[in-house]
């Protein structure tokens, strides 16, 4: 059987690599399911994501030579997901990645059955996580907070990740063992 691509996408500050990152240690006996590193042109904050960060050049020869079975540029970053999720799909597994809500459509057209679980958060929580990360100014926070985003992918499953995390990681893992072949 065929397996699955989940792409999560919601805005900045709703708490996508928090809840990917519990449903991988929740996950971590049960070989349906694979959490790639995704490679991004930004140098990985450990506490906060877990990606390969390379140069915008490093990622412009990957991309040349293949190496993505997907790619998009967001918030002038250039992400990749590894052409080897490919080899995950076809062996039956769900392959779960943080996306962007702009590449779903790429992603449907490449990968039938893609679903997305769209990560959602009251702006007042996200206005938090993001401050705690120290990235951005207030000023820059606030814009991004304001920013207008695309709306929610047909077939998305709405995850509120407003509260507890423990509440959080547990309707995460319910959707995704959801989609997972038995």
């Amino acid at each position: 059987m065929a397996g699955r691509l989940v792409l999560v996408v919601g805005p900045s500050g709703a708490g996508k690599d928090t809840l990917i990152a519990g449903a991988k240690a929740a996950l971590a006996g049960d070989t349906r399911f694979v959490f790639p590193r995704r490679v991004v042109t930004r140098p990985a904050m450990a506490a906060l994501e877990d990606h390969e960060s390379v140069s915008p050049e490093a990622f412009a020869a990957a991309r040349a030579a293949g190496a993505y079975a997907l790619d998009w540029e967001a918030h002038g970053l250039g992400y990749g997901l590894p052409a080897s999720l490919v080899d995950d799909i076809a062996a039956g597994r769900v392959v779960v990645f943080n996306g962007s809500r702009a590449m779903v459509p790429a992603a449907q057209a490449k990968f039938p059955g893609v679903q997305v679980l769209l990560i959602e958060a009251t702006p007042e929580v996200r206005a938090r996580r993001l401050a705690s990360r120290g990235r951005e100014s207030a000023t820059e926070i606030a814009a991004r907070l304001a920013r207008e985003v695309p709306g929610v992918p047909t077939g998305a499953v709405r995850i509120d990740n407003s509260g507890a995390l423990a509440d959080g990681i547990a309707r995460f893992v319910l959707a995704l063992r959801s989609v997972a072949p038995n």
